[in-house]
């Protein structure tokens, strides 16, 4: 048998499901997204067209935006998978993602909507030094957005190497590239507008989706999630998946890296820069309000579905096939389909990860492209003296440059656990962007400086402590398997960075003798807690 014959085997043996029929149902998604887009982008005439969808969304429109912006693959992919390898302590992701909504609800929404126009930066840049403040807000967005970006693709990756039998690096990284190319085009044509459609349109499609897999697998056991409970526990053999501790109760180590993941995910979100992009697309406080309320109800539904199907892939697949599967962990999802359904449902769940994935670096993508142009290029560089369309110009290139980024980092980070991935995005976006928002909005005292030893402290820390950390070196499952030097011994940064930045912008606001305008201070003060003087405040 030849060599060619052998490789075509081994990818039909690791490939479930038809490969041109998962392609065809992908492509169709494509297809009818690209229209929308399109017709999205004849009214894309202004920067807050191009930015905020020019605020037109309603609460509910915007809320489901907001779901399928949050839901990305780490929540269907990657924490489907880590539930049905560790159980409980998997679950425990789908808990932090969930109860951070309620950060962002009570502390950032509406008073963010209040005082800022399309970026973090505008809301910084309220009442303190323009120059320096945007400069730091654009490095955080951009930082943060590559950690979220580098998950999305290291999940396309994985998708299709599971799909269509692409056990090969250079196959993967083909797939990457043209997921990075669709993202780009995506947002070059839509903008906001056409991203945010996008968004509503795969909520729909992966809630559904995760609701039809997740009423099948209770069925097969009986309408009863203790009877699925008790499949898992006898297809995997351990009793201990339905108990704490099977990832991070091991030791005081794992214990206080449980502590740290939680920390950085429940404060993560408030200060995710394309989540809070999302609050400038509707055009009241009101509204804001209203958006996080829709998407902790529909998030929070999808993530008790993310429990019965993690633990019915245990139960009817079992960790050993999917560890063994070429997409690793983040496999259990499309294997799941394929056991219930066949190559249909796996074709309409891949469709759906796929535009999960798209959905969500599409967000990420015109959110880090918003913060250059407008923070940088139009406040910094051209001191608020470019017009819109050179603002827009300046946006769309940097999608460009950011997309092209994007794919060489994820090729990079192929075949490591998205979930895990997108959590080190919540612990720096936590470090770097929290403090400074919550001090700008609620700490009259809180003055420039501070904002920059918090934005630049918190992130420096992050960034140090994850590069020191066992996700880099020290271990089988390392990004550098073969190296170690792996001097921090948590694998998320956050109990550490996020006290210390808090810290900085306390300490350094403090020795700074320097007082921020008064009058600015109540005028945001007023501004943020009744909306006054917001654009379109008094709208509908």
């Amino acid at each position: 048998m030849s060599a060619a014959i052998l490789v075509k085997a081994s990818a039909a043996s690791v490939s479930p499901g038809d490969p041109l029929l998962n392609i065809a149902i992908f492509g169709a998604f494509v297809a009818v997204t690209m229209v929308i887009v399109f017709r999205a982008s004849k009214n894309n005439a202004t920067a807050s067209d191009y930015y905020a969808a020019g605020r037109s969304f309603t609460g509910g429109q915007n809320g489901s935006a907001i779901a399928g912006d949050y839901l990305s693959a780490a929540s269907f992919l990657g924490i489907v998978g880590a539930i049905a390898i560790t159980g409980y302590d998997g679950f425990l992701y789908s808990i932090g993602f969930l109860v951070a909504w309620v950060v962002a609800l009570l502390v950032v929404a509406e008073l963010l909507r209040n005082t800022g126009k399309f970026t973090m930066g505008d809301v910084l840049a309220f009442r303190l030094r323009q120059r320096p403040v945007r400069i730091a807000a654009a490095i955080s967005t951009l930082v943060v957005s590559f950690f979220y970006l580098l998950a999305q693709m290291a999940g396309a990756g994985g998708l299709v190497s599971l799909l269509l039998g692409i056990e090969e690096r250079v196959g993967q990284s083909v797939v990457i590239a043209v997921v990075g190319a669709l993202m780009i085009l995506y947002v070059l044509v839509g903008g906001m507008k056409g991203t945010t459609w996008v968004q509503i349109i795969k909520a729909v499609m992966l809630i559904a989706g995760a609701g039809l897999m997740t009423v099948w697998v209770l069925a097969l056991h009986g309408f009863s999630f203790t009877g699925l409970l008790d499949a898992a526990v006898a297809a995997t053999n351990n009793p201990a998946i339905l108990e704490p501790g099977l990832k991070y109760g091991l030791n005081d180590v794992t214990r206080l890296d449980f502590l740290s993941l939680g920390l950085a995910l429940v404060l993560g979100t408030a200060a995710l820069p394309h989540v809070l992009m999302r609050f400038y697309t509707v055009p009241t406080a009101k509204e804001a309000r209203k958006s996080v309320v829709w998407a902790i109800w529909l998030i929070g539904i999808f993530y008790v579905f993310t429990l019965v199907l993690g633990y019915g892939a245990a139960a009817l697949i079992g960790p050993e096939r999917i560890l063994a599967a070429p997409g690793g962990v983040n496999s259990a999802a499309p294997l799941l389909a394929f056991e219930l359904g066949g190559p249909i449902l796996l074709g309409v769940i891949a469709a759906v990860a796929f535009a999960t994935i798209l959905a969500v670096v599409a967000g990420l993508t015109i959110t880090a492209a918003a913060s250059f142009s407008h923070d940088v290029y139009a406040s910094v560089i051209k001191k608020g003296k470019a017009s819109p369309r050179q603002e827009v110009k300046v946006a769309r290139i940097t999608v460009v440059v950011i997309g092209l980024v994007a794919i060489i980092g994820g090729i990079g980070a192929n075949g490591q656990n998205v979930a895990f991935l997108v959590a080190l995005a919540f612990a720096v976006a936590a470090s770097a962007n929290l403090p400074t928002i919550v001090y700008s909005l609620f700490w009259k005292g809180f003055t420039t400086r501070g904002a920059l030893w918090s934005m630049y402290g918190g992130l420096t820390s992050a960034l140090v402590l994850i590069v020191f950390s066992p996700v880099v070196s020290g271990s089988e499952t390392s990004m550098i398997p073969g190296a170690d030097f792996a001097i921090f011994p948590l694998s998320n940064p956050g109990v550490v960075s996020i006290p210390l930045a808090f810290l900085l912008g306390w300490l350094a606001s403090i020795l700074e003798r320097r007082v921020e305008s008064a009058d600015k201070q109540t005028e945001m003060e007023v501004r943020s807690l009744t909306g006054v003087g917001a654009e379109k405040a008094t709208a509908h």
